[in-house]
């Protein structure tokens, strides 16, 4: 049984195309620009103002009516526990996929459109790329190969950040990562102040581990999520994807001297392929396969990319 197959009378989601999905936008305002679309999106990411109308406008309208269910129904435990000192906890949005999926501009893009609301909610975004161990740890360890894995993660680090957040500590500090140095910089966070929403992204933010056989309670990091989303598109689409972006980067970022993947601006073409070729064969696809796509069914909602890296279909999951 595939309960992520359309025709699959058992499946907890239900399915629409591109666009049924933008007909649920209504009449929720466009508030970004071509130029500000520009500035959000990634790198190879064609995302561009007639995706966020097909996607993104009823995405925004989708995740209000959640904020605003949490809301009421925080209020209605306030008056149940007659405890009116109770702070109101952030909503939290976890994202989900692959590597070069697009991860990174669903994030900001929705950062920006969930702040543009008329109720003007306070919205910050983490990504998990900090929380990964110091790349001196990872080599002491031999998981430098592993980077990306569940394992090559601080996790305690991970669930004492979302405990605070939803704990309504003020001032919670997560750990900066530098894509140019491919390392955590030592000594550096951002800080995050009870915001309305928290948008939390990662590779494997919906990893649940291992379930104690003792029946202790184990906490994984979804268990934090008010609402959990999933980039998903077909292996082969991803490869290629991936095998673009490396190439391109290698025209760009990382001829800087000071990136950790500078060695690689100076190869031939060919030679720098097979580099990619072999990055994503021995390391992204085995965590794809092994963590990452086994994770796809534990979304809310999961938004199913096409050749041209633009969503085709949504799966929703029912209530």
């Amino acid at each position: 049984m595939d309960q992520l197959a359309p025709t699959e009378k058992y499946s907890p989601y239900r399915f629409f195309s591109a666009e049924q999905w933008s007909q649920f936008r209504a009449d929720t305002p466009l508030t970004l620009s071509e130029d500000e679309i520009r500035r959000l999106r990634s790198l190879n990411d064609p995302v561009d103002l007639q995706e966020v109308k097909r996607i993104y406008l009823s995405l925004s309208r989708l995740l209000s009516a959640h904020v605003e269910a949490s809301q009421l129904l925080f209020r209605q435990r306030q008056a149940f526990f007659n405890a009116q000192d109770v702070v109101k906890t952030p909503f939290i949005i976890g994202i989900a996929g692959s590597v070069a999926v697009g991860k990174s501009t669903t994030a900001r893009v929705l950062k920006e459109l969930l702040a543009r609301w008329p109720s003007s909610p306070k919205v910050d975004l983490v990504t998990t790329d900090g929380f990964l161990l110091p790349n001196e740890i990872l080599r002491r360890n031999n998981l430098m190969e592993r980077k990306g894995f569940p394992d090559s993660y601080d996790v305690g680090a991970l669930l004492r950040f979302l405990s605070g957040i939803k704990s309504a500590q003020r001032n919670v500090r997560a750990p900066v990562y530098s894509h140019l140095t491919y390392d955590v910089i030592p000594g550096e966070f951002q800080t995050i102040d009870r915001p309305d929403i928290l948008i939390f992204e990662g590779i494997n933010v919906l990893q649940p581990g291992k379930l104690p056989k003792d029946g202790k309670i184990v906490p994984f990091l979804s268990d934090f999520f008010d609402f959990a989303i999933y980039i998903d598109a077909e292996e082969e689409l991803i490869h290629n994807w991936y095998i673009a972006r490396f190439m391109r980067l290698r025209e760009t970022a990382f001829r800087n001297p000071d990136s950790f993947f500078h060695r690689y601006s100076q190869l031939s073409e060919d030679a720098a392929r097979a580099i990619a070729e072999g990055l994503w064969a021995n390391i992204n696809l085995k965590n794809l396969r092994e963590n990452i796509l086994p994770t796809r069914a534990r979304a809310d909602l999961i938004l199913r990319k096409g050749t041209n890296h633009l969503v085709e279909e949504v799966a929703l999951r029912k209530l």
